[in-house]
């Protein structure tokens, strides 16, 4: 069996549904992969920090859901760079299919399996 693909989940606390159906795809049996978030709904402070840095950093890639949320989400925007500084592969799905928001530095593709699983086969 193919090793399992752990893969960090960066996104805005209001698009928390579509990260519900992004790591719906994992429980799918062809799924060789795991996805983590560290989503909270507590102010973000070091401890917030240092628990996600270890999770980004123990992570093969991040996938970032882009939306125009991500423009005001202050956690996000930090875990795109603390995944920038850690120096994982990063891939940003765009969340919806009438939003094509773009975030400076992250390459951002349509949803689909296709897409996802050529990223996480690249890991």
């Amino acid at each position: 069996m193919t090793q399992s693909k752990v893969v960090f989940i960066a996104f805005a606390i209001e698009d928390e549904r579509q990260r519900d159906f992004l790591k719906g795809q994992s429980l799918n049996a062809r799924a060789p992969y795991e996805f983590i978030d560290m989503s909270v709904k507590e102010p973000y402070d070091s401890n917030w920090k240092d628990r996600v840095r270890t999770r980004i950093r123990r992570s093969h890639g991040v996938i970032v859901l882009v939306s125009k949320n991500s423009l005001t989400s202050s956690g996000q925007k930090w875990e795109i760079e603390c995944a920038k500084e850690e120096e994982k592969p990063i891939l940003g799905v765009w969340a919806y299919t009438d939003d094509r928001t773009s975030i400076s530095g992250v390459s951002t593709v349509v949803w689909s399996d296709t897409n996802i699983a050529a990223f996480i086969d690249s890991l």
